[in-house]
């Protein structure tokens, strides 16, 4: 198999119709998603941005489907359900480099060894690109967000947040809070 120069596949990322990745040398297709995970990922970006803008931070609250270009061995893009950047306007282009804060909200088909096995590495290239926190948000179990950070690991989450209970993302977004609950639809 050839694998297209990275450039190459940049461009043709943009043409892509829906949400994919570039892992491995390839674009990668990402499944669409149902209306739990989406209306969780869409109150993580809403909850960023107004804090964001009230707070007076440097960077921007991103919401599901942008791009992230990174340049790791085995992937050149990432595309979370939201996140966190602080970094260059890149105007109409992807995102230049990885966010802060990044947010995978799993959906129905993403349970099983296998798919552990790849939200594990996607963690680990999050940290290896420059992420400082990543949530693992599993809306159908009791730990609802696992907070992962830079310094602590991809592998065993640092604080677990639970229903009733007020998840963080420090150190990369000081001072935002979100009640888990309203991950969940009223």
């Amino acid at each position: 198999m050839v694998i297209a120069p990275p450039e190459s596949l940049f461009d043709q990322l943009y043409r892509v119709e829906g949400k994919a990745e570039i892992i491995g040398g390839r674009i990668v297709p990402l499944m669409a998603t149902g209306r739990m995970p989406i209306n969780a990922a869409l109150e993580i970006a809403v909850s960023l941005r107004i804090y964001g803008k009230a707070a007076k931070l440097p960077g921007i609250a991103v919401g599901d489907n942008a791009g992230f270009i990174v340049r790791l061995p085995n992937r050149q893009s990432f595309s979370p359900d939201a996140a966190y950047y602080e970094g260059p306007n890149s105007g109409m282009k992807f995102f230049d480099g990885a966010p802060l804060f990044a947010v995978e909200v799993r959906s129905e088909n993403d349970y099983g060894d296998p798919a552990e096995e790849e939200i594990v590495a996607k963690r680990r290239d999050y940290f290896a690109a420059g992420t400082i926190v990543v949530w693992d948000v599993d809306l159908l179990g009791d730990e609802v967000v696992r907070k992962y950070t830079a310094s602590g690991g991809a592998e065993i989450p640092v604080a677990v947040f639970r229903r009733g209970d007020v998840a963080d993302a420090e150190t990369s977004v000081p001072g935002w809070t979100m009640p888990v609950n309203d991950l969940f639809e009223n």
